[in-house]
């Protein structure tokens, strides 16, 4: 037994090691963005390189307010993220919702048809987005791209496999008590499932705040562009200022940062009832 004991704390500290090796890996290359924001542009790729700064400039930072309208960029993706974001809870709420406490003909073999969409690459659904935001008039406008994000198969997978787990005797309860759909959904189910919620606004922010080919697409107006855009253009113009290119995405990160800290809990334990439950 006492072999065994050994033999397994050595197992562990061979897959501790090998874990903090591998994190260390990960976030050397953000920790080289952040410390190489902070560099004159002449230490950035000196031989041999020095990770801290020898000389911190801190002007790196309002030198990217000066050459392009960052606030501005930065303003324009938080509005797009978080009402993309307030949208798809509604439509995926009430869609997962139907799909988990709602019994009517057709239902699983409608959600596996819905599911299915998941598989189509967005190469192929980008042109027909694109003609459609056209003919609604909502081109080169940041509705149009809010509008696109509001409708999402694996946010419904995902809050459907979580509803699934709350027993139908509480939504049959309310019904008893005069309570309509919508009333259950506000009052009972979403405070339930507050995890899985977590999870899909995690998630949504992330891929919103991150999307760099659908505001490509649908913004033609400069002062409209997402933060991912105005990088990319600040990269065209001024390509071989480097540092500061690390400094404005040091910035755009920031907001990714502290939201997955405050829900990160809620995020694992959201993708693990998720997954095995339902």
């Amino acid at each position: 037994m006492k072999t065994k004991g050994t033999k397994n704390t050595i197992i562990f500290i061979l897959v501790l090691i090998i874990l903090v090796v591998l994190a260390l890996f990960m976030l050397f290359p953000f920790v080289w963005m952040v410390l190489g924001s902070f560099k004159p542009k002449d230490e950035l790729f000196a031989v041999p390189m020095n990770l801290l700064p020898v000389r911190w400039k801190y002007t790196n930072y309002g030198d990217v307010f000066r050459k392009i309208p960052f606030a501005n960029y930065y303003v324009n993706t938080a509005k797009i993220a978080v009402l993309s974001t307030l949208g798809q809870v509604v439509t995926c709420s009430l869609s997962a919702y139907a799909f988990s406490k709602l019994h009517f003909r057709g239902r699983d073999a409608l959600f596996l048809l819905y599911l299915g969409t998941m598989m189509i690459p967005y190469q192929v659904t980008m042109i027909p987005q694109y003609e459609l935001i056209r003919n609604m008039g909502l081109l080169d406008t940041h509705f149009g791209l809010i509008l696109l994000h509001w409708f999402s198969p694996f946010g419904v997978f995902l809050l459907r496999q979580f509803m699934l787990s709350i027993p139908d005797s509480f939504v049959e309860a309310a019904r008893i008590e005069g309570a309509n759909d919508l009333r259950i959904l506000g009052s009972i189910i979403l405070p339930l499932s507050t995890s899985a919620l977590a999870t899909l606004v995690t998630l949504k922010f992330l891929d919103s705040w991150n999307d760099y080919t659908a505001p490509m697409i649908m913004l033609s107006s400069k002062m409209k562009y997402t933060l991912q855009l105005g990088l990319r253009t600040f990269q065209q113009e001024f390509g071989v200022e480097y540092t500061l290119i690390l400094a404005g995405t040091t910035m755009s990160l920031i907001p990714i940062l502290i939201i997955y800290i405050f829900a990160q809990n809620y995020f694992i334990e959201g993708i693990a009832a998720g997954g095995v439950k339902g």
